[in-house]
């Protein structure tokens, strides 16, 4: 090797690491519902749970440049379809400002605070019918990935290892 070149390290991505990806995710019938092609590429921490299970299983052993296309079955994406998570609600208990109309998206807090999309799909006398699981619940998700960096390597002493770019 001569003086001006570098050695390239094609380290493979792990738990811990945090990487910078380009995905477009699409649905079974082929209509995109999220990309960051063309944007910021997406930046996140393997095994911190920011993302669903099986895009960040798919990225764990790829290396920077490599790319793939996966198919990811609702258990490990956006969940299996909860019937339970379909409720009628009484039409007084909703804000003032929300449009009555069947498909109208909006976001309500359950018990413990938290809060969940839902979305009409049944106008009743004095209720309404919502469903509030995830719009692609219940839904195998297909995502083509290319890895471009890994930003940052956790050392085996649990440190840092690299810069944040």
């Amino acid at each position: 090797m001569t003086p001006n070149q570098k050695k390239i390290s094609m380290e493979s991505a792990k738990t811990g690491d945090k990487v910078r990806v380009n995905y477009t995710g699409r649905s079974e019938d082929g209509q995109v519902f999220e990309s960051s092609v063309g944007m910021v590429p997406f930046t996140f921490t393997i095994g911190a749970g920011e993302v669903i299970k099986g895009f960040e299983d798919a990225i764990i052993g790829m290396q920077p440049g490599e790319r793939k296309k996966i198919t990811i079955e609702p258990e490990d994406g956006f969940g299996l379809y909860e019937e339970d998570l379909v409720l009628e609600v009484p039409k007084s208990g909703l804000p003032t400002d929300l449009i009555l109309q069947v498909g109208t998206d909006f976001e309500m807090e359950d018990d413990e605070g938290n809060v969940l999309p839902a979305v009409v799909i049944e106008i009743l006398d004095d209720s309404i019918l919502i469903d509030a699981n995830a719009p692609l619940a219940g839904k195998r998700v297909i995502y083509d990935i290319e890895l471009i960096d890994i930003l940052k390597r956790r050392s085996p002493s649990g440190g840092s290892i690299g810069a944040d770019l």
